[in-house]
């Protein structure tokens, strides 16, 4: 039940520049500690090849790079910390590019696993087979090792819904294309369904796709594919919730 008026939760960050400290500009020496307004940065962060820098482009941006070891990455993340049960209706929603589309993996949503030295909550090879690495997870998967490679994939798990083990399942028929933006935006209610939208077009709805009571965290990121540098490109990333008034 509401106590007062800030019921609300919103995490908000425009990436315009200033904010971003000069450590956190360049590869880092330690695994954890660094952070860009109310995100944590998370990943393989003292490997020489990945960071995080500001980008001087219309309305800001920062570049998300992540190291050349197969499957990590650099992410924006908070940590586990919203129920769909307490805190719904959750919405993360980001605005990104990436430079190319070879040789990677990009997640955007939630998942109940974000280490800090960051690998993706599931991987796809080919078709039909896929690794959870998350039990609990909700979010848009790209990654170049997929059949139908550079398509934004609406991905789930944890959920009385089983979730899918094929990619003809996900896939949204939205295929990212190489420096030009997509607005990505993950709604999860508190029973458990979740909405996928693109671009303004609501792609996927899935009933109890994911556990109303498992505690999941805030991931943007791309990974290392066929160990090759990769990177993303966030012009905005937005987390919204409800606050859980449970005395």
């Amino acid at each position: 039940m509401a106590q007062s008026g800030v019921g609300k939760i919103r995490l908000f960050d425009d990436f315009c520049g200033p904010e971003i400290p000069v450590a956190i500009t360049v590869a880092n020496t330690a695994a954890a500690g660094y952070y860009i307004g109310p995100y944590a940065i998370k990943g393989d962060l003292a490997d020489n090849d990945a960071g995080v820098v500001a980008l001087a482009i219309t309305s800001g941006a920062v570049r998300l790079t992540g190291t050349n070891e197969d499957t990590f990455g650099c992410a924006l993340t908070t940590e586990q910390i919203f129920s769909p049960a307490l805190n719904g209706t959750i919405v993360v929603e980001a605005r990104v590019q990436t430079q190319v589309l070879t040789a990677r993996e990009i997640f955007v949503g939630l998942s109940s696993v974000a280490a800090e030295d960051i690998i993706p909550p599931l991987t796809y090879v080919g078709a039909t087979s896929t690794t959870n690495t998350a039990a609990n997870f909700a979010g848009f998967f790209l990654s170049t090792e997929l059949t139908a490679a550079g398509y934004w994939h609406c991905v789930y798990n944890g959920g009385t819904t089983t979730g899918p083990t094929v990619t003809t399942g996900t896939n949204s028929g939205v295929l990212a294309v190489a420096a030009e933006w997509d607005v990505l935006r993950l709604e999860v209610d508190p029973n458990g369904t979740v909405r996928w939208w693109i671009n303004g077009n609501l792609e996927f709805t899935v009933a109890t796709a994911v556990s109303t009571t498992v505690l999941q965290g805030v991931i943007c990121s791309p990974f290392a594919n066929a160990n090759t540098v990769t990177d993303l490109d966030v012009d905005y990333l937005l987390v919204e919730a409800n606050r859980d008034w449970t005395r």
